[in-house]
């Protein structure tokens, strides 16, 4: 009888009487699991500070000693000034009085010093090519990442296991031209190559007109210093009476390590001037095998000595087969659309204000550094060198 007092009419038990129960919600029947009793899930902005922890992990931290190569660069750099001023005074105005190449002379050395330290400054201060960035860099809105459903809509339509189009690494869709650097740990937009002498930086879309910028600087530098010095020092032999000793001592030292600049810098110039011709950069000109994830799915023969994956990877090919990819990467440039407008894409500008940024520092290659226009007969080429493949090394 005292426990049929407990229950009421529709059989749900009840607290006795005079017991208060310390939570009322209780005294009422509740499912054993409840969606009020999960926890909430973590804000945006904890996921995109998460995601960023994560990836500073990733990334391998700087050290002081990654500095020294930028440190010896800018002492050369301003270590020739003391002689540059003595040569100038000693020779034009003293010796010459001739006050007007003075000046010019002055202006057009400090005029290519200034644009050469800020074409540095923007190689330093700038991103190579954010590949997580929003397209519209001129917006300023970037995001800080993307999300594991964004990813997988972004590369919907590449396929996640062909090399090349995606980062496993970073785990990330790969646009083309992109590559991932182990030592900064992270993809880079139409990667150049990494630079150990600008601050352990690679060299990417948005850098890379900054750099020949400023190997152009350095060129132009060391040349017109030289051929300053190597004027006054023939003055200086013609008349040795009328000069002082120390002047031509300098002027010697100053044509020497002009001339050794423009001999060491001026192949290289020559070099990134070559791959802005053709359309290239550094990776792709060094690295023929970049060429097997572009080429289609290889024919299926009955007569194949081996089975190759799609696209082929280097180490499955056999002599022939490599030496056969070495020859078609000499004449097969995907992005090669004449020079005329490889140049325009490197550094034109869209814009009347940018061309005093491409003069001033260099700025940042056209476009958002994901697509590119592509040779016309570039999948023809891409397809008879992946016939190609399988027909040099069957069976005779």
């Amino acid at each position: 009888a005292s426990v049929s007092s407990n229950r009421s009419d529709n059989g749900v038990q009840q607290a006795p009487k005079g017991y208060s129960h310390p939570d009322p919600s209780m005294s009422r029947e509740r499912p054993l699991i409840s969606l009020g009793d999960l926890p909430l899930p973590p804000p945006p902005s904890y996921a995109a500070a998460h995601d960023d922890e994560e990836e500073e992990r990733d990334a391998p931290p700087k050290r002081w000693f990654h500095y020294m190569p930028l440190l010896v660069v800018v002492v050369l750099l301003l270590a020739p000034h003391p002689s540059v001023l003595i040569v100038l005074v000693n020779y034009h105005l003293r010796l010459l009085q001739s006050t007007g190449w003075f000046a010019v002379h002055i202006a057009v050395i400090y005029t290519l010093y200034f644009l050469a330290f800020s074409s540095l400054i923007a190689i330093l201060a700038r991103d190579p090519g954010p590949v997580s960035a929003d397209k519209e860099h001129d917006s300023g809105v970037e995001d800080n990442g993307l999300d594991l459903t964004e990813a997988l809509l972004a590369a919907h339509d590449d396929d996640m296991d062909s090399p090349g189009k995606w980062c496993r690494k970073c785990w990330a869709p790969k646009p083309p031209r992109t590559h991932h650097c182990s030592t900064c740990g992270r993809c880079i937009l139409k990667m150049d190559h990494h630079c150990a002498w600008l601050g352990n930086i690679c060299l990417g879309h948005r850098t890379y007109t900054s750099f020949l910028h400023f190997l152009t600087c350095i060129v132009a530098i060391a040349a017109y210093i030289a051929g300053v010095n190597i004027r006054a020092l023939y003055f200086a032999f013609a008349n040795p009476l009328t000069i002082d000793e120390t002047t031509p001592v300098h002027s010697i030292m100053l044509s020497f390590a002009g001339i050794v600049i423009v001999m060491v810098i001026g192949p290289f110039l020559l070099y990134h001037c070559y791959l802005v011709t053709t359309n290239q950069t550094t990776l792709e000109s060094l690295s023929p095998f970049l060429l097997l994830r572009q080429i289609p799915p290889l024919p299926d023969h009955p007569g194949d000595r081996r089975k190759l994956s799609n696209p082929p990877l280097e180490h499955e090919l056999s002599y022939k087969q490599r030496r056969l990819v070495r020859e078609a990467h000499g004449h097969i440039r995907q992005y090669d659309v004449g020079w005329r407008d490889n140049w325009r894409q490197i550094i034109g500008w869209d814009r009347p204000w940018d061309l005093a940024n491409r003069i001033l520092v260099g700025g940042g290659g056209k476009g958002d550094g994901r697509s590119f226009p592509r040779n016309p007969r570039a999948d023809e080429m891409l397809t008879r060198l992946a016939s190609d493949l399988i027909d040099v090394d069957r069976d005779r």
